[in-house]
């Protein structure tokens, strides 16, 4: 095989304006020798070898080629090179193959400058076509925008003299996902795309959701931190769904106690709008109009439990007062749980909507465009209807806001909240962040996803965000469903992920004009994630004295762990009785024995104290409640039944009490929280 002349492309003799680029001349690498659709292969010139070559022309995976086809230049990226019959004696004579994905073109003027890109090939190349290495100003056409808004976050890996940009508009109206295997930079890139996003655009409204605690340093005084130790989501703020997600779990299998509280939480709402002072039966048909399950407006729990009293009053049979007892039942060990206390633990209700709302979503903004919230530590229960409410919110926000307060909801590890299979996650949660991605950007909230295993998200959440950075990914199964949610033709790029370096990621999607390979830049130390490898070599260098640290450790355990079974009283109708609950109805006597005074079952052991949380669940209901007692530490003079409504009268527990040293007094949860917060 002879050597093929090595032509170029011809740059035209006049320059109409700055805005548009004229073509430079540059060596010719080849020939088409083969079209099909979107693909083309390129037989390259003999000569044009990289033993022969000493500059940086030669091509590699990933370049993007440049064909003339007269009206344009085709452009295409390398996915594939092969010798397909190699020569040991003369390498010289291999014929070598390039295949290409043709991806778009610059259009050229009547006058022959070239101006703007756009996707897809009008005109596609002919056999023997010259093909040459697309030209620096051929590279900061395609990947520069112009007017277009938009922010730097790295460098092109074919070109690093050029800057790789991203469409802000188009990557957060139709939303993005960033995904990749753990320690591919994955958090890196979050936390660099939002930094450059907020540089910008210093009235931004963006929620992050940080389950690892990493993020809280990213953003420096722009930050808006929230723990849970100081989060405030009240339990009237939860739709009807979450109320029953949260209160009754199985809804398909207690169908009864999800009527009930269909008609109790209305009436709920109007005794609190009416001050106190209105009737609980009361159901006129405005009312019922006024005050709907999902409207999110202040109500009292003990208005709830009272209103469940008062049906069972009106009941005869037993087996129809054991449904209240059971939703009873399942409501006050919500709200005993010390997990929950963001929700139920508040002292008062108050209609408090509006501080709430601009304190998680920055509005007014003041200096602070992202909230950060630090979920780690905290039970898959209490993370999901964190996510649920706060999801839920952001749209509605952007919803009611006609489009004047824009948010960008970020979901880290999403794979917990909007999994792929249908029989795991929070239901509420995947509901609410299924309809961010697919209506959210009618009215102004967009939604990233970031997960490192995106196989396990559902797919139908995947595919309605236009821009992926995909970081490396080794596995089969996450690769597919990246492919599979690609919307253009270069699906045979994710071929290059399992190699990609750190730092390292391939761009898809409405966010960049074509497919990029891009080696995204450098963050400062101090505004780095801080979920990195811990170093061991490092963490056993010293022997650890801080026994305070210990201590803040089993705090932090112990809070996160305390939990109330519910589904275990789903058949009793009894409520439950917790370690720390005071019981105030006495065991039966055994036949022929007399019946012992409360008094005499505290004397014993049989009666426990009131957890400092079940004091708070109690601090809202306006019934006087006589001071608790215990009998390691005497025991009260009076009756301590006196001001207990029968709603508080539960069966006796006969486990054994715990030891007197071991129980907690009620400052318990007070300390544990400072602790908390003081090690933070």
């Amino acid at each position: 095989m002879t050597p093929q002349d090595s032509t170029e492309i011809q740059a035209p003799a006049a320059q109409p304006n700055d805005a548009e680029v004229k073509p430079s001349k540059g060596p010719s690498i080849g020939r088409i020798v083969h079209v099909s659709g979107a693909k083309a292969r390129v037989l390259l010139n003999q000569d044009y070898a990289p033993e022969l070559t000493n500059d940086d022309s030669v091509p590699f995976i990933g370049t993007l080629l440049a064909v003339d086809t007269g009206h344009a230049i085709a452009l295409g990226l390398i996915t594939e090179m092969a010798v397909p019959n190699p020569v040991i004696e003369n390498e010289r004579l291999e014929p070598r193959f390039v295949d290409v994905e043709l991806v778009g073109e610059l259009i050229r003027h009547p006058d022959g400058y070239l101006s703007t890109f756009r996707r897809g090939v009008s005109v596609y190349p002919r056999l023997g076509d010259r093909v040459q290495n697309a030209t620096q100003e051929m590279l900061k056409k395609v990947y520069q925008f112009g007017n277009f808004d938009s922010v730097m976050v790295g460098q092109l890996h074919q070109d690093p003299t050029i800057p790789a940009v991203i469409k802000v508009d188009d990557m957060l109206g139709k939303h993005f996902a960033i995904v990749g295997s753990t320690g591919s930079g994955k958090s890196c890139a979050v936390a660099l795309v939002l930094q450059k996003v907020l540089e910008k655009h210093a009235n931004a409204h963006v929620v992050l959701l940080d389950p690892h605690n990493e993020y809280g340093d990213c953003f420096g005084d722009q930050t808006e931190k929230v723990k849970i130790t100081d989060l405030n989501l009240p339990y009237w703020l939860l739709t009807f769904e979450e109320a029953v997600e949260i209160l009754i779990r199985d809804a398909a299998r207690h169908s009864d106690e999800v009527e009930i509280l269909r008609e109790i939480i209305p009436a709920a709402k109007r005794q609190y709008a009416s001050g106190g002072n209105g009737s609980l039966l009361r159901s006129t048909a405005t009312g019922l109009e006024r005050f709907t399950v999902d409207m999110p407006v202040p109500y009292r729990i003990s208005d709830v439990l009272e209103l469940i009293n008062i049906e069972m009053g009106r009941l005869e049979k037993r087996k129809d007062i054991s449904t209240y007892q059971r939703l009873k039942a399942r409501i006050e060990t919500i709200i005993q749980d010390p997990r929950f206390a963001f929700m139920f633990g508040s002292m008062s209700v108050q209609d408090n909507f509006a501080s709430i709302l601009k304190r998680l979503f920055r509005v007014p903004v003041a200096g602070k465009p992202i909230t950060v919230m630090q979920l780690m530590g905290l039970p898959s229960e209490v993370v999901n209807v964190v996510v649920s409410v706060m999801s839920r919110l952001a749209f509605d926000i952007a919803m009611w806001s006609e489009g004047k307060i824009a948010i960008t909801f970020v979901c880290e590890e999403a794979h917990r909240y909007v999994p792929r299979s249908e029989d795991q996650g929070f239901e509420p949660t995947k509901r609410a962040i299924s309809r961010i991605a697919k209506e959210g950007r009618k009215y102004g909230c967009s939604l990233c996803i970031v997960s490192q295993r995106p196989g396990d998200v559902d797919p139908t959440i995947l595919s309605q965000c236009s821009t992926i950075f995909t970081m490396r990914l080794s596995n089969e199964r996450d690769q597919g469903i990246i492919e599979a949610a690609l919307s253009d033709s270069s699906a045979s790029l994710m071929s290059f992920l399992p190699a990609l370096g750190t730092r390292e990621t391939i761009v898809f999607g409405e966010g960049v004009p074509l497919p990029s390979r891009i080696l995204l830049a450098e963050i400062p130390q101090a505004a780095l994630p801080r979920g990195g490898m811990l170093k061991f070599a490092d963490a056993w260098g010293a022997d650890n004295t801080n026994s305070g640290q210990l201590e803040s450790m089993i705090a932090r355990w112990r809070l996160s762990t305390e939990v109330t079974n519910t589904d275990q009283f789903a058949n009793s109708g009894t409520q439950p009785c917790l370690p720390g609950s005071v019981v105030s109805q006495p065991p039966q006597p055994a036949p022929g024995e007399r019946s012992g005074s409360v008094e005499d079952a505290v004397s014993s052991g049989m009666l426990w104290a009131d957890t400092p949380l079940q004091q708070t669940a109690r601090s809202i209901d306006p019934v006087p409640v006589a001071p608790t007692h215990d009998a390691a530490y005497g025991a009260h003079p009076s009756d301590p039944t006196i001001g207990r409504r029968p709603s508080d009268m539960m069966p006796v527990d006969q486990t054994p009490p715990p030891a007197p040293d071991n129980r907690r007094d009620e400052n318990w949860r007070a300390e544990m929280l400072q602790r908390i917060a003081g090690q933070s």
